[in-house]
């Protein structure tokens, strides 16, 4: 008795959600463009931007928050699956994410507004920004070809310093580390004149090891043997993979990371480096607002990858940061899109520099960035992304490669012993 009481019960809430997701939001039923984002930090601005729209074009915004994040992805999904999404909103995830809505036909094709006017649109971006967002012909996410989201800022991965730290250790505040020899030096010169540590970062999310280590990789061998390696025609037990792995084996011998950095959050890391804890961290360009945030007289600066191998060029992990998406299903496309036009024409770009401390996701706003941003613009050329690599590795094998690093880190793995691991899950998955 008591199971059917509970088997009815179940049974009522899965009517019930079923019932409301078929409904149409309230929003719909308003005359207005219904926007919905994550971004908690720029809720403000947007707002702004929207009262300003309308007093322009006499058309509504309605920018609707939903967090966090993951929450946030949930609801996109439900939403698209009963067809309810709002004119505009946003995917997070990988670009194979992104794939799946276009294929179901989700998002609208924004290739013939973006080359309309000898493409005026599309040339304002940052090339790298926008690629993350396009769609080449015969790409292997089986999408048609063409530019599905329209980024509204860029994002980049980089190393960054406690200048003042430099100054109580005797460097030279404005001179970081151009190499990996030089990086162990100036970490161990801190912690042997202030006693603080030397790096830290949050290694607890496998996405920042990722990051960091597919920067090495591609610098110490190169893009070409970096994507053999992920089409399977070079193994991760090769000499030069396990140099890379070597790499995380030298930073924890050397005794310059943290304690407890593979179980650390990133929020954890951004609250250590903003209270002075560590000379050095790794961190995204978003980290201007949340150092900011945490510590306003904090004195950092940003610099590049330090470099294992002269033979190949740095490659920056980056590109567009956040973005938006028109849905193939509203009765406002167009309007929709002119919005988004409008939104990432130079004028509103400048406001959202200003309000929200992002690198911009257009050319010709360089100088409206602030002070610590400025230096890292002169690695736009050079952004790289799983995102517009020509094949993508398995997530299973990404899984292993990750928690591998987490495991050399913790000093319960060999870099040898990691690679083998990898490899070893590659070939299977490859197998089947």
């Amino acid at each position: 008795m008591r199971f059917k009481k509970v088997l009815f019960f179940l049974t009522a809430i899965v009517v019930l959600v079923l019932s409301a997701c078929s409904q149409k939001p309230a929003e719909d039923e308003k005359n207005e463009i219904v926007i919905w984002h994550w971004m908690t930090d720029r809720q403000t601005a947007f707002k702004e931007l929207a009262k300003k729209y309308e007093e322009q074009t006499g058309v509504k915004i309605g920018f609707k928050l939903i967090f966090p994040p993951d929450i946030y992805s949930q609801k996109v999904i439900a939403a698209a699956r009963a067809e309810t999404l709002p004119d505009i909103f946003g995917i997070l995830g990988e670009k194979r994410t992104l794939g799946s809505f276009i294929r179901a036909g989700y998002i609208v094709n924004l290739n013939s507004y973006m080359e309309a006017n000898q493409e005026e649109w599309k040339e304002r971006f940052y090339p790298q920004t926008l690629k993350l967002l396009a769609f080449p012909k015969d790409s292997h996410y089986d999408v048609p070809p063409g530019i599905y989201g329209v980024p509204i800022d860029t994002t980049i991965m980089q190393f960054v310093y406690n200048r003042s730290l430099f100054k109580e250790a005797g460097l030279v505040p404005d001179k970081y580390p151009e190499t990996f020899k030089e990086f162990i030096a100036y970490t161990q010169t801190v912690k042997e004149k202030t006693k603080v540590n030397g790096f830290v970062c949050g290694w607890g999310e496998g996405w920042l090891l990722n990051c960091l280590a597919t920067e090495w990789a591609i610098n110490l061998m190169g893009e070409d043997k970096f994507f053999k390696t992920i089409k399977g025609e070079v193994p991760y037990t090769d000499k030069e993979w396990i140099e890379v792995f070597s790499l995380f084996s030298k930073l924890k011998d050397e005794g310059i990371l943290v304690s407890n950095i593979a179980t650390m959050t990133n929020k954890e890391s951004e609250s250590a480096f903003s209270r002075g804890k560590a000379v050095f961290s790794f961190n995204g360009s978003w980290a201007v607002n949340v150092y900011k945030q945490l510590s306003p007289d904090l004195d950092y600066a940003f610099f590049p990858l330090p470099k294992v191998s002269s033979r190949f060029p740095v490659k920056t992990w980056g590109g567009a940061g956040s973005s938006f998406m028109v849905s193939a299903k509203s009765s406002r496309k167009e309007e929709a899109i002119k919005f988004l036009n409008w939104f990432t024409s130079e004028e509103q770009q400048k406001f959202l520099i200003r309000e929200t401390n992002n690198f911009p996701a257009i050319k010709g706003c360089e100088e409206y960035l602030p002070q610590n941003l400025k230096s890292s613009i002169n690695v736009f050329s050079s952004l790289t992304h799983p995102d517009v690599w020509p094949y993508s590795e398995d997530s299973r094998v990404i899984e292993v490669l990750n928690k591998g690093l987490q495991q050399i880190v913790m000093d319960l793995k060999t870099p040898q012993e990691v690679a083998l691991e990898i490899q070893r899950k590659k070939e299977k998955i490859s197998r089947k």
